[in-house]
């Protein structure tokens, strides 16, 4: 068997696991059903969220809760004919979010946030991907004082303890900023250090020709057909172009991870949030400067290459349950009302599985009862933001050096699977 290393799952994970171990040196063959980033990683609101070190916890007023339970919102929906099988998991998501946990895990979770532009810009520079980069943060938009002032006092909280630039702009500010959203707005709060993404496939698929140049393989596959190798040694994988054989593995499969561990005999507690865009064009001159949010809707706009995209809240509900974008349905009436959006540009909705864990952390590491397997899957929300600082984690780990960051906190054991 020849001495190659196997990432199943094309994603933004995956692709830039393979590129960081194709820079030490490996032979590296990426795997994926579909071509690369076309699943979870083609949709997102195309932010490297640097301000994001606190992760998005689990609502714990239970006023809020009760008016989640009306099922009416733009940013949480849920299928009521799946709630007996998430229950375990939002109890768990539940239950971490309490602010003294919640706390912990952020201060836990914070240095892979801290390292996600310096990382990214690694991986834009060699793969000549600069062109789908701006670097001007984004905006929260608000309607009222007291949503303005709340998450103003966050962002000072974020600046003292963990360095995040913003600024506070004022009604006049923000018409200066965005001339062409309605006045329904009294404010906004810039986040300064995010670098956002003109287009999240176009970024991947330069990652990918990257990784290529480096001598990586990219081949069609199933990854539910990994198995040990003859005589337990190793891995295998079907693919289209036969068998695929590999000393190590590594798992970067996003929301089918806990299927595919579950074969392993590995029980990880993981959910999946759904979510859907649309992009539009704007409607006669209009223009939108800045990625926006508007924060008492849980909706975003951004201005990308195709068109405004605009991106729902979570959907809780079976992975591969029908399309119901009715939150799509929702921010797009919203959304017409503050800014002169035109005609849809997409057939039909995008809809994607973000997957999650109960701590809000991603499981990054080696299996804990098998040689040669490596997890890289959980990010949540921030799978696009997190991609290349989990590849050069895992990279590091399997060749034997002491990693840059602590990974303790992210180890697969944590669940004792």
């Amino acid at each position: 068997m020849s001495k190659v290393t196997i990432v199943l799952g094309a994603g933004i994970i995956g692709v830039s696991t393979a590129i960081h171990l194709a820079r030490r040196g490996r032979a590296v063959v990426l795997v994926d059903r579909r071509d690369p980033g076309e699943e979870t990683s083609f949709g997102n609101a195309g932010l490297i969220q640097r301000e994001g070190v606190v992760p998005y916890a689990f609502p714990q007023d239970l006023g809020l809760l009760l008016r989640y339970g009306l099922n009416n919102r733009i940013d949480a929906h849920y299928h009521g004919s799946a709630l007996a099988k998430l229950v375990p998991f939002l109890a768990r998501y539940w239950w971490h979010s309490n602010k003294p946990r919640h706390e912990v895990i952020a201060r836990a979770y914070a240095p892979l946030i801290e390292n996600s532009i310096s990382e990214h810009q690694v991986l834009i520079e060699a793969a000549n991907a600069g062109q789908f980069i701006r670097k001007d943060g984004w905006m929260e938009l608000f309607r009222t004082n007291a949503k303005r002032d709340g998450e103003v006092a966050e962002a000072e909280r974020l600046g003292r303890e963990y360095g995040i630039s913003f600024k506070s702009l004022s009604r006049e500010e923000l018409a200066k900023e965005e001339p062409h959203l309605s006045g329904d707005f009294i404010g906004a709060l810039k986040w300064n250090d995010p670098w956002s993404v003109t287009n999240p496939h176009g970024l991947t698929a330069a990652y990918l020709a990257y990784f290529q140049s480096l001598g990586g393989r990219f081949v069609k596959g199933d990854a539910s057909t990994l198995e040990p190798g003859a005589g337990g040694r190793g891995w295998k994988v079907r693919t289209d172009e036969g068998m695929v054989e590999g000393e190590e593995v590594v798992l970067a499969v996003g929301p089918w991870a806990q299927e595919m561990t579950a074969k392993l005999g590995y029980r990880f507690p993981l959910g999946v949030k759904r979510g859907y865009h649309m992009h539009y064009a704007p409607a006669g001159n209009a223009v939108l400067n800045n990625w926006a949010m508007d924060g008492e809707r849980g909706y975003f706009l951004a201005p990308m290459e195709k068109g405004i995209r605009l991106t729902t809240g979570a959907e809780f509900a079976d992975r591969d349950a029908p399309k119901s974008p009715v939150q799509l349905e929702r921010a797009e009436k919203v959304a017409r009302e503050i800014f002169p959006l035109g005609e849809r540009l997409d057939a039909e909705p995008w809809m994607g599985a973000r997957p999650c864990t109960p701590d809000m952390m991603p499981v990054i590491g080696k299996a804990p009862r098998h040689d040669g397997l490596w997890f890289a899957f959980g990010h949540a929300h921030h799978g696009l933001t997190l991609g290349p600082v989990t590849g050069r984690l895992i990279a590091e780990m399997m060749d034997g050096e002491k990693p840059f960051l602590d990974t303790t906190a992210w180890r697969p054991e944590r669940f004792n699977p």
